[in-house]
């Protein structure tokens, strides 16, 4: 026998050869719901309203969960009804074995409603690798964070890893746009961090309160200082990510996420054929639309992930027609191109590696 299956454990041998890994895990969560062979598991030690229609988690990890940098998004995997759903989260990392994972109830939402109204302690939820490149800079920068909505979450994330390194060397900005005050997430949080350092500042915004604030518009660059040479972060709302990536151009560095898409643009009337060219298909979807919830109204299910473009699960290549982005506006004719099926419509006939 050689060295190293003389090394191998019993332990190892037996999940190498013998049983298989789902039903190994299967007695071993018998004995701990977070012992697995090879699944990253949280389980929830915590639920607590952080604002009007969102809940915070307080996530136990175990040792296969792997730590994605502040700002990347988590697929979280979940089973509603039986029904095995994947969506996408940014979480905070809190210590060694937790994170913190918010989610804001949406209308319909199947997760997020589960989340929300059914989740409780001791639920033991299933994670996959971290994805994202809305990291913090390698050099220290005057830091802008906007954020709309449930887009404050990375922003959390950002904001605490700053903290836990003590590394306000610069001044940071954020700024945080909500319909009502009560729908505010996390202000207590940035009122201490205001407290503990001064380099940190923060503006809330609620845009349909008796007196609305604005929305994000040119006159807030006003309250700026060295936008040129300051790193901005945004994620919000399609819309919201579309008038920073304008407003900000001029900044050093502008990094943005998009978690939901405008809806279809009514400009954009007809339909288009699509040429799927691995399933042999041709199928018609209306233009405007994303290409990927085109396809599942026509019961095609492509592989998809995070459904904003973040996590390149569901890009194709495009080997010809026009597309729209969804999120900036920006149409691509050319030929050959890696195609994002969750973010983009279909401006003419396509032909897709699908």
């Amino acid at each position: 026998m050689n060295a190293p299956a003389l090394l191998k454990t019993p332990f190892n041998a037996l999940t190498d050869s013998v049983v298989e890994k789902h039903t190994l895990n299967f007695w071993m969560q018998k004995l701990n719901p977070l012992w697995s062979i090879n699944q990253p598991l949280g389980k929830i030690v915590h639920k607590e309203n952080a604002a009007e229609d969102t809940v915070s988690l307080k996530i136990q990890v175990n040792r296969l969960f792997k730590f994605g940098e502040a700002g990347q998004h988590h697929p979280v995997y979940v089973v509603v009804n039986g029904i095995r759903y994947e969506r996408s989260y940014s979480l905070t990392q809190l210590d060694q074995q937790h994170v913190l994972l918010t989610v804001k109830k949406v209308n319909g939402g199947k997760v997020s409603t589960w989340f929300a109204e059914t989740a409780k302690s001791g639920d033991v939820i299933e994670f996959g690798l971290p994805f994202g490149d809305m990291t913090l800079p390698q050099q220290p920068s005057p830091m802008v964070l906007l954020a709309a909505g449930s887009g404050i979450t990375p922003m959390l994330s950002l904001l605490h890893t700053l903290s836990a390194k003590n590394d306000f060397k610069q001044p940071v900005v954020l700024w945080y746009w909500v319909k009502k005050d009560q729908d505010a997430a996390f202000k207590a949080r940035f009122v201490e961090l205001a407290a503990k350092h001064p380099e940190f500042s923060f503006k809330i915004f609620a845009t349909q309160e008796v007196t609305p604030a604005a929305r994000l518009n040119e006159t807030y660059l006003a309250d700026l200082q060295n936008l040129e040479h300051s790193t901005v972060y945004a994620c919000g709302p399609s819309g919201f990510v579309a008038i920073v990536e304008r407003l900000f151009a001029p900044a050093k560095s502008l990094q943005t996420e998009a978690f939901s898409m405008s809806l279809a643009d009514q400009s954009d009337i007809g339909f288009v054929n699509v040429t799927l060219t691995q399933s042999n298909k041709i199928v018609t979807i209306p233009k405007g639309q994303s290409i990927l919830t085109s396809l599942e109204q026509q019961n095609i299910k492509p592989k998809h992930g995070c459904r904003m473009g973040i996590c390149n699960k569901c890009a194709c290549n495009k080997v010809e027609g026009s597309t729209k982005n969804l999120v900036n506006g920006a149409q691509n004719k050319e030929p050959g191109n890696l195609l994002k099926i969750c973010v983009n419509s279909a401006q003419t006939d396509l032909v897709i590696d699908l």
